[in-house]
């Protein structure tokens, strides 16, 4: 029961100062859930945003439904979605009546467009924490380069581009004997 509290109340805490979504909440589940409470690794922290990405839904809390179920069952997932989904609740439940009589002002917009220069920072900093762990060779480098190319130069899902990657992986590592 204590560990399913710890994990309600460690998901509420990230979901309550989480701005800007899933990828903005990296860096706070990176040193949450691998540096402090040891759930999980970076590797699979780096799995999870993958597989988020690809599932329906909210990458926050489809990462946090895996690392709850991997920590304390499925009950665990159930309980660690509700924590990060319950302070967006709260908030808006409560924003909801007064945001259209304030978005109007001057100081609301630059607020706003503050924090749209902070997310995008701390989007930075999770790529970069990313790509130290996923490019480990040539390979993952030259599936990087492919992918990025393409997600430059294409209008695709980002499914496709996920989807494609994990079959590069699997290729590679089958067939050329790459070491994971």
């Amino acid at each position: 029961m204590r560990l399913l509290f710890e994990l309600f109340v460690t998901f509420a805490k990230m979901g309550a100062v989480t701005f800007g979504g899933g990828y903005a909440m990296l860096p706070i589940l990176q040193r949450e859930i691998v540096e402090n409470k040891h759930w999980g690794t970076d590797e699979e922290l780096a799995d999870y945003y993958a597989i988020g990405q690809c599932t329906p839904g909210v990458i926050a809390v489809n990462v946090a439904t895996f690392i709850g179920r991997k920590t304390a069952g499925n009950i665990g997932g159930v309980v660690a979605t509700l924590g990060v989904v319950f302070p967006s609740f709260v908030i808006i439940t409560l924003l909801a009546g007064v945001i259209q009589a304030y978005s109007s002002l001057e100081w609301v917009k630059h607020a706003f467009a503050g924090i749209r220069v902070c997310v995008c920072v701390l989007i930075f900093n999770a790529v970069i924490k990313l790509f130290a762990k996923a490019i480990i060779d040539r390979w993952t480098l030259g599936i990087y380069a492919l992918i990025l190319a393409g997600s430059v130069m294409m209008d695709v899902s980002p499914v496709v581009f996920v989807v494609m990657a994990g079959i590069a992986g699997v290729i590679l590592k089958v067939f050329a004997g790459v070491k994971s």
